[in-house]
């Protein structure tokens, strides 16, 4: 067969080839219920015949079937490789046969795509996130390299889902607003100081108080929030089918897009949205006693509901910085601040690579000297801190753990625990890679000027 006719192979093509090969018993199935033509033929993996929609069951037909399919890969390889499907002769796509066979597996992703398994069928992202992976500088696409001899690295379609990106962001714009409200509500609310003295606090009335420390806990967050956008702005993953179409790993960098930014940008925005979602909730729930006598918190009536929403606008303009002119009272189980510096701090040095240990030191340090400032301006009290630091940095470990973890990410148990965290990263297949490039494209005149 030459690849012209297999290029024009209609479903009608498919049901006579099938039925020459001695699968008659499948033309219904493949030709008429899925409309497969030539070229989705060329593309099979016995992936695809195991598992849903079509899910074979005869292990006899599925290798056979595979073994003629591989036998029409082989007469067509200029097509194969058109296709970005490189035949290396031993399995449809370079990457191995379905199944958990030792040449690699597939993983079978909630939108209908395959992703790579690593070597003897174990999942190439169970590797930390955080793992650098290493170039290989070769002029056609390899199904996968090792890091430190342990990881096995296969090159991984990450779909960047931008609308997934928008809806998270979305998301966190309607929390921080709900908060901005229930920040007003509380205020109301917030125990009178005559009646409701300061709780005790080992901390807080063993350090005296630092009138400026606050402004200090809210510039550490400033600074790691401008350390986190020059990472989210620096991190590039180049799309495998556009090293595919370059056939080199040498390809414009300006046209190998980064791939990864909308994921993590997804992950801070959800994170940070449910976090302060579960805020929203203990501050209405528990009213503490303000934390020190310097606050002036006596109870505000806000008036009617506009008024209200005048002030939470207020609120959720400046950021609920001090900073910014920005005052509130009742909030303190648990301390925003904190959630917002942790947060920041782990995405941080999650996602640079563990040889930056400059970058990792100075998150660390900006870290706990803002926690520190929040507790010696005696603007909350020590548990609100713990709890906040607590809750922040569990669901942030529990929310990767599930992300790196095929097996867990796909159960379903997480869909039915966490069904948001399944929604956005149902299509995530593993650890996103810490790689770095410049954003922009170099213009002509200073690469000539470099050589």
């Amino acid at each position: 067969m030459t690849q012209l006719s297999v290029r024009r192979w209609t479903t009608k093509h498919v049901a006579r080839w099938l039925k020459d090969e001695g699968f008659c018993d499948y033309v219904d199935l493949l030709c008429n219920r899925h409309r497969l033509d030539g070229i989705s033929l060329l593309s099979l993996a016995e992936y695809d015949l195991r598992s849903p929609p079509l899910e074979l069951k005869v292990l006899g037909d599925i290798k056979r079937l595979m073994l003629s399919i591989r036998k029409l890969q082989k007469q067509n390889p200029e097509l194969l490789e058109e296709l970005g499907l490189p035949f290396d002769g031993h399995s449809p796509t370079g990457s191995g046969s379905g199944g958990g066979s030792i040449g690699g597996s597939l993983d079978w992703l909630c939108n209908g795509e395959a992703g790579g398994r690593g070597e003897y069928g174990d999942s190439a992202e169970t590797a930390p996130a955080g793992e650098e992976y290493p170039h290989h500088h070769h002029h056609h696409h390899h199904p996968g390299g090792y890091t430190n001899g342990k990881y096995k690295q296969q090159c991984r379609r990450l779909d960047p889902e931008y609308w997934k990106t928008a809806l998270s962001s979305v998301y966190v714009v309607f929390v921080f607003g709900f908060t901005s409200f229930v920040m007003v509500i509380v205020h109301e609310r917030v125990p009178d100081m005559r009646t409701y003295p300061p709780l005790p606090d080992i901390f807080l009335d063993s350090v005296p108080r630092i009138p400026w420390a606050f402004a200090m806990a809210e510039a550490c967050g400033v600074i790691l929030c401008n350390i986190w956008l020059l990472v989210l702005l620096l991190h590039k993953h180049p799309h495998p089918l556009l090293r595919i179409i370059f056939m080199t790993v040498a390809a414009p960098d300006h046209l190998l897009a980064p791939r990864c930014r909308s994921i993590l940008l997804r992950r801070l925005c959800s994170l940070m949205g449910t976090v302060f979602m579960l805020r929203c909730i203990t501050m209405f729930v528990t009213s503490l006693s303000v934390p020190g006598q310097h606050l002036q918190c006596s109870g505000k009536i806000y008036g009617d509901v506009w008024a209200k929403l005048h002030r939470a606008v207020a609120i959720w303009s400046g950021f609920g910085m001090s900073l910014t002119g920005v005052h509130t009272c009742g909030d303190y189980m648990f301390s925003g601040h904190t959630v917002v510096i942790t947060m920041l701090n782990f995405f941080v040095t999650e996602y640079t690579p563990r040889t930056w240990n400059f970058i990792h030191t100075l998150s660390w340090v900006l870290n706990l000297f803002g926690i520190f400032f929040i507790l010696a301006a005696h603007e909350h009290y020590s548990i609100d801190v713990f709890i906040a630091f607590y809750i922040t940095t569990r669901l942030f470990l529990y929310y990767h753990t599930l992300a790196n973890t095929r097996a867990y990410q796909q159960s379903r148990r997480a869909r039915i625990w966490f069904p948001m965290f399944s929604f956005f990263e149902c299509n995530v297949n593993g650890p996103v890679p810490n790689e770095y490039g410049w954003p922009f494209a170099m213009p002509v005149s200073l690469r000539r000027l470099i050589g």
